[in-house]
This record gives C-alpha cells, structure tokens and sequence, in this order.
C-alpha cells in the first residue's frame, strides 16, 4: 500500500463521509403460490413491508430488484408492481430491476416495474402472454364405473370442471378471461417500456421467450449485466447494498415449524411450482 492510499485510508473523513446506499429486494419464486419450502410463494402481503423498508433507508439512491420468477398470479404480479411504482414515485427514487435465471410472464411484469431492466447474456425473458393448463378426467370416470354428480346454482358456477367433458361454450368464456388478462398484461409492458419496444407486437406478445441479446434488439430489457458491477459502475465501488427481505420472529419461526401442513397439500403446491420453472427449461 503506498504512503497516499494509506493516508487515504485512515482519513477520519472517509469514515464519515456517507456512502450511497442501494437497497436490493429479492424477487425470487413462483408468484402467488405458496412454496412447501418457502412458506408463501411472492404476494403483496409478503412484500409489502420489504418494500417499505427498502424505500425508507437513509441515504438511498436507488432500489434494486433482484429477479428469478417463471410467473403465477397476474393479479399478484400487477398488485406488487403497482406498489413499487408508488413508492419510487412517492420517495423520487429510481428503481433498477435485474433479472437473474428468468423473469417470464408474471416474473416480467414484475421486471416492468424497474425503470432500467438488465439481464445476464443467458437469462430467459418475456412471455408475455396468459396461459391455463388442466387435466380431463370424464373418460378414466367412466371407465371406472364413476358417476360424477355435482350440483349448482348459476349454470356457470361448475365451469370447466375437469371430470365432465369439455364444453365449447366453457373454452370460449375462458378464452375471453385470458384475453383481459393479456391485454392488461400489454398495456403494462406499453406504458412501461414506451418507446424503447421494437417490432411488431404481434411477436413481442405472442409469449415467446429470448435470452438477453434479443431481448435487448426489442427493447424489453435496456442492458446486459450483473448487479453489483452495474450499481458499482454507476455509484462508485463504495456503494452500499443493502439487501432487505421479509421479517420472522423467533416465535412464527418455531410455530411455523410446528404446523402439520397437509402433505397431499404441499405435494401438489411442489409439482404446479415445478411446472411453472420447467415450462421455461429450467
């Protein structure tokens, strides 16, 4: 070390001089749904008191969005932006979301909420689109010998119950859900990339997926790169991350552990969750 850097290094200013400071909010894991090895899956209940936390450190300069979500819940997913987008205006701060294995369907609109979105050269991007997946038992009933007897009031209310056949007028009144859906999915992603999309919207909504590079040529991310290093080369090597995520208490920790969840429960919770990751190859 020479004579200058280790002046510079004992200088009492230095110490108290205050650095910029980034809080970092993990956004990692199915949206909505609760994970039997995570307990909730993301929600604005679980997020909500991370967000303000990270909104209110002294000294903030910006706060990142740490990404890894395959999707779920359009509801969630917009619920959760929607309270980003407040706080960042309420408090002047600029958000800066960085996707990290994939950020696709709801994990993209959550992406929508950074004012920058970066990404690693391999990191999955997009679908933009609104997806309902089943299965049909009416035949395996039948062949068992198994009468199906359900009973309503509202001749909607046993809308594509998944042991009766099909019907056409069900997949139609579905189709017309996923549609406002969708559509509110493209006015997120229209306000919030403006003009920085490219090509036509026929493609960048059809739900495809890209890695960076191409993701980068539509306009859907703004740059390629890692967290630390972008957020170092834009507020110095001092720059403090901050890394905030949800509080539990010793007493919800010991009583969460002593809660006999139902194991069929948390089995089927698993493979949707596991569903959700390999549709994307991960």
């Amino acid at each position: 070390m020479t004579r200058r850097s280790y002046l510079s290094y004992i200088n009492p200013a230095r110490w108290f001089r205050r650095r910029p400071t980034v809080a970092v909010v993990r956004l990692a894991g199915s949206i909505g749904l609760p994970s039997p090895l995570r307990g909730r899956g993301l929600s604005i209940s679980s997020l909500a008191g991370p967000l303000e936390r990270a909104f209110a450190l002294k000294n903030l300069r910006a706060v990142a969005l740490a990404i890894n979500s395959p999707g779920g819940s359009a509801v969630q997913s917009s619920l959760i932006a929607e309270r980003i987008r407040t706080l960042a205006a309420e408090k002047q701060v600029p958000v800066l979301a960085f996707v990290e294995d994939i950020a696709a369907s709801g994990g993209y609109w959550l992406a929508t909420a950074g004012d920058e979105i970066y990404a690693d050269k391999s990191s999955i991007v997009g679908s933009i689109g609104v997806v309902s997946a089943s299965f049909g038992f009416a035949e395996l009933l039948q062949r068992a010998g198994i009468e199906r007897r359900i009973h309503t009031a509202g001749e909607r209310k046993a809308m594509l119950d998944p042991f009766r056949a099909e019907q056409a007028e069900d997949v139609a009144r579905l189709a017309q859900v996923q549609q406002e859906i969708h559509d509110n999915f493209k006015a997120q992603v229209r306000e919030r990339r403006g003009t920085r999309l490219k090509g036509d919207e026929a493609d960048l909504f059809n739900g495809d997926i890209w890695t960076a590079r191409p993701a980068l040529a539509l306009g859907l991310i703004d740059g390629i790169g890692d967290l630390r290093s972008i957020l170092r080369g834009r507020y110095g090597d001092e720059v403090k991350l901050v890394s905030v995520t949800p509080q539990r208490g010793w007493l919800r920790r010991r009583l969460r552990l002593a809660q006999p969840d139902g194991w069929a429960e948390q089995l089927l919770v698993a493979i949707e969750e596991r569903g959700l990751w390999a549709r994307y190859g991960l």
